[in-house]
């Protein structure tokens, strides 16, 4: 029996989901803020201040955004293996919190940043699963869209606000990264004081009972035709897809604005996300997860050939934005909503984090694969190809999705 279904007057008014979604949503607000604080300065410290390559770049990015495949299934495993996902959950966002206080430290050393991004990915690594594992299992599968929805959007809002932060610094401080730092720090910690007292450890108490799962049976899951092959797809359209750096830097390229509004960009994305999420949450849970899923990442292919239009300025810019967030509205909740009701409750992190692992190692390499492509190719044959592997990619999971569903 879920939880949300037996404890109905733990609801409040933000689209009817429980108190635990609520509170999840504000840490991860808070979270975001401090994460995207850095995800809007690190394009401009390294690219512009650091002068590094493309090709170290998209190392780096690629460390930043794909560092945390294998600890996903450490933080799954463990959450289902204690029945605790509060508890690790919570060492991952610690873990995150503390690095923003090594990273000044470090200097304009590609190896030391390198080295702090690893260890702040691992927190997200840990976290994610067992954070979703809270959500999912906070709520019945009928309505895990409109939660993973609503958490979400507020997420985003912290998305919307950490390049705001950044900028105001940038402008009134200049460049020097300590103040983006300490100050993202702060916002790291007070969501880790949200989860401590207003999150409730019991929202696993109905999968605590039976054998404590081991990993082998996580990976079991992927035995089950359905699981594997949403996994599969995540993982094969992941590996197609042009990391949000990499793309905030094309849209600055190819529009032309000026450099100093580079750390804006996410706004776009995150400001369509916050307006979309929730809806397209919704939607998911009437039509289907898979079709809103698909349609997503055609709004991605469109984002690649808005890159390749010959009038760029500010209205190609925000056009490119606006489907960017639609693509990140369609796709990013809408996920975990689609696999996790396909998964055990006892298995949910683990399952989460199967999935999610294999999308996070697919947008490592493709990041990497990208910023090869920027350093020894021009700008348009890197678009051109990020076109040509998207636009195949979707034709190759539609193809063999219509097949299986054919055949059953």
């Amino acid at each position: 029996m879920y939880i949300a279904s037996a404890r109905a007057g733990a609801r409040t008014r933000l689209g009817a989901v429980p108190r635990t979604v609520v509170a999840l949503g504000v840490v991860s607000l808070l979270t975001d803020v401090s994460a995207e604080m850095i995800t809007a300065f690190l394009p401009v410290y390294l690219l512009f201040s650091l002068n590094i390559g493309y090709v170290q770049f998209g190392l780096l990015d690629g460390l930043y955004t794909g560092a945390t495949a294998v600890l996903r299934l450490v933080g799954g495993h463990v959450a289902d293996r204690l029945r605790r996902p509060k508890l690790v959950a919570g060492i991952g966002y610690g873990l995150s919190a503390a690095t923003k206080l090594v990273f000044p430290a470090v200097g304009a050393s590609a190896f030391g940043i390198g080295g702090v991004i690893a260890a702040d990915r691992a927190g997200k690594g840990l976290r994610t699963a067992p954070r979703d594992a809270l959500i999912s299992l906070s709520v019945p599968p009928e309505r895990l869209g409109t939660a993973f929805g609503v958490h979400r959007s507020m997420d985003t809002v912290g998305a919307m606000i950490g390049p705001i932060v950044t900028f105001l610094i940038l402008t009134n401080l200049g460049s020097a990264p300590t103040p983006f730092f300490v100050v993202s720090f702060g916002f790291a910690v007070l969501g880790l004081i949200v989860l401590g007292f207003f999150v409730p450890e019991r929202a696993q108490a109905a999968a605590s009972v039976g054998p404590r799962p081991s990993i082998k049976a996580g990976l079991a899951l992927l035995k089950d035709v359905p699981f594997r092959r949403a996994g599969m797809i995540a993982a094969l359209l992941g590996l197609a897809t042009v990391s949000d750096a990499f793309v905030f830097v094309l849209v600055q390229r190819t529009t032309e604005i000026p450099l100093g509004w580079l750390p804006l960009l996410p706004l776009g994305t995150a400001l369509t996300f916050l307006l979309f999420a929730a809806p397209l949450g919704r939607l998911s849970d009437r039509i289907g997860r898979w079709p809103v899923f698909f349609g997503g990442h055609v709004l991605l292919l469109g984002v690649y050939l808005l890159l390749l239009a010959p009038a760029g300025g500010v209205p190609l810019a925000v056009a490119a934005l606006l489907m960017h967030g639609l693509f990140y509205a369609a796709t990013d909740g809408v996920l975990s909503a689609w696999t996790g009701a396909m998964i055990p409750e006892s298995l949910r992190g683990s399952g989460l984090a199967v999935v999610q692992t294999g999308q996070a190692l697919a947008r490592l390499v493709s990041s990497i694969a990208f910023g090869f492509l920027l350093q020894y190719a021009t700008l348009s044959t890197a678009v051109l190809t990020a076109v040509g592997l998207l636009g195949v990619a979707l034709l190759v999971v539609l193809v063999v999705t219509r097949k299986e569903e054919s055949a059953s």
